[in-house]
Order: C-alpha cells, then structure tokens, then sequence
C-alpha cells in the first residue's frame, strides 16, 4: 500500500461520517438486542430494505426467543418467505431461540466468542452485532465492503473471502476508526459508490479517491 492510498484511509474516515446524509447506524428494524439479531440473520444475501419489509409486522408479535418458539419454524415462514433462503433462516432462528432460552435465560450473550458459537451467527454477524449493540470495533464484511475494499486497493487480491477482507481492513485502517469502519462503508457503498453505478459526481471523496478514473472510463465503455 502506498502513501496515497493510506492518505485516502484517512480521508475517507474523517471526511465521510460529516458528510453523509444519514446516521451512522444500522438500517435494519429491530425493538430490542434480540430482534437485532434476528434482522442480521435475515439479512444475508438479502437487502435490508427487502428485510425491513417483513420485520414490523413480526416484531409486532414475536420479540423475544420465548414468543419466536411459541410462534414456530412453520410460523415464521409466513412472514419471512419473501426473503432469500427462508426456510434454512427460519430453522436457524429457531434454533438460536432455543438454545437462547435453555442456555441464556432469554438474553443474547455479549461477546462474540459466545455468538459466534449460536447457530444462525456467523463471524460477519457476529461483527455486526457486537458493533451495533456494544459499539466493539469490529468489522462487517458486506457486499459493500468487500466490493469497495477491492475497488480502493485497501486490501490485496488474495483477500477473496469475507473474514480476509476484514483481517486485512483491521490492519490498515487506523484503529480509531475501527467502530464506524463498516457503517461508513456500507452506507456510502449502498448510496454513493455503488457497484454498477457509482454516483462520483456527488462523492466528497472524488478530487482524493484513487478509484475514480476507473470508474469513469468503465461508464464511457
């Protein structure tokens, strides 16, 4: 990694959170930790705005691991099968709601090595919690971020999984970043520097982003 582009890391984290026309927050609907939870394992390979869809009207009835298990598999995928996957989800999420009620008393544990261990939780949807609920400086890799980390040349070639993505990303990101690093990522990726259609003329970062002649002269082809 040259100067430049350790230049533009800092830029990008400093000019970025000021800049941005919305929260630096999750967008996924969620009324408590747990519910949270439920809305990032819906997520994958999903939108949140194709989850948010769904999850008002079951959170309305179901906001805790004993009313998921009341409600059931077969009951959640009334409300769950427009999402991508949803009969494994629905498996996953009742899963974790058991062992959530036999093993932790209703309450979703604060760690990650206790997520991560939860069925349905990955390490992306470890990250992701633990930095929501607990503002842990961890990183989620989403399309956004892996796409965006490749496209600015933050993170090498042979970094062609999620959790290479983010060893990399910890790396070289400056660690007082480390707690925002996938909001601001997967909000500018989601609204500015998207993947067919980056919006450069509206960037902030366009006079510093090493990517941008790239992406310009793919458009003209």
């Amino acid at each position: 990694m040259n100067k430049k582009q350790r230049d533009f890391i800092n830029i990008y984290f400093d000019i970025l959170p000021r800049t941005l026309p919305m929260e630096l927050k999750s967008e996924l609907y969620s009324v408590n930790d747990f519910t949270f939870a439920v809305a990032v394992i819906l997520s994958a390979q999903a939108t949140d705005k194709k989850v948010n869809e769904v999850t008002p009207e079951l959170f309305k009835i179901v906001d805790s691991p004993e009313k998921m298990l009341k409600l059931g598999e077969e009951g959640l995928k009334k409300y769950i099968r427009v999402i991508s996957f949803f009969n494994n989800k629905a498996k996953n999420i009742i899963a974790l709601s058991r062992r959530l009620v036999d093993e932790y008393d209703g309450t979703l544990p604060g760690t990650k090595s206790e997520l991560v261990a939860l069925p349905g939780i990955g390490n992306k949807t470890a990250n992701v919690i633990m930095n929501v609920l607990h503002g842990a400086p961890t990183v989620g890799v989403d399309t956004h971020v892996f796409r965006n980390a490749h496209r600015y040349g933050w993170v090498s070639d042979a970094a062609n999984t999620p959790d290479k993505v983010e060893a990399e990303l910890m790396q070289i990101i400056p660690k007082k970043y480390h707690g925002i690093v996938n909001h601001v990522m997967v909000l500018h990726g989601r609204y500015t520097c998207s993947a067919l259609r980056p919006k450069c003329d509206i960037c902030p970062l366009i006079e510093y982003c090493p990517a941008v002649s790239d992406i310009q002269n793919k458009k003209k082809k």
